[in-house]
């Protein structure tokens, strides 16, 4: 026998792929779709959450104008803050100043016009408190001052008739 024979009468070798190794290609196969699936998945619930986080924030009153009212020594007195897709002018005390049993305190637009315009009575002592107020009541205005009226306030159309009691700038918030 020469040494060609030998290398023909050997057996070829197995070429076959061990079923162990296509059970794991099929299982990671598996694995991977599973994981593809789920991530788009996951996709979508996020997508889903961002608009309806979105939608909400679009419902949400933002505030437009603000003024910080102070009082004759300079000192914090109010904040006004309005809303205008709710139409409220907010007050917040920052002072410990109410009205007496016979004051009321009431709230005006001041213009380039000098002419101050009534927004309305506070009617309440707490800390916080709304005022019905149309954006069209504040057009103009540049400044927003309180005075201390008799019981009620003055009557439609009549200037304030004691001093200011607070005033301050009313600023355009940029959205």
């Amino acid at each position: 026998m020469t040494s060609t024979d030998s290398t023909v009468s050997q057996a070829p070798a197995d070429r076959r792929v061990s079923s162990w190794w296509r059970m794991l290609a099929v299982a990671l196969m598996v694995l991977l779709l599973i994981g593809w699936a789920a991530s788009a998945s996951m996709v979508e619930q996020l997508k889903a959450q961002i608009v309806h986080a979105q939608a909400q924030l679009a419902e949400q009153p933002q505030i437009t104008q603000v003024a910080l009212l102070v009082d004759a020594q300079g000192l914090p007195a109010m904040l006004a803050t309005f809303t205008a897709k709710d139409h409220k002018l907010q007050l917040q005390r920052l002072n410990e100043v109410k009205e007496g049993r016979e004051d009321s305190m009431q709230v005006w637009a001041l213009g380039t016009d000098g002419q101050p315009r009534s927004l309305g009575i506070i009617e309440s002592k707490y800390k916080t408190l709304q005022l019905p107020v149309l954006a069209a009541d504040l057009q103009g205005a540049m400044e927003l001052g309180i005075s201390a009226e008799n019981k009620g306030g003055v009557a439609a159309g009549t200037p304030p008739s004691l001093p200011w009691l607070f005033k301050g700038w009313l600023v355009n918030k940029a959205i």
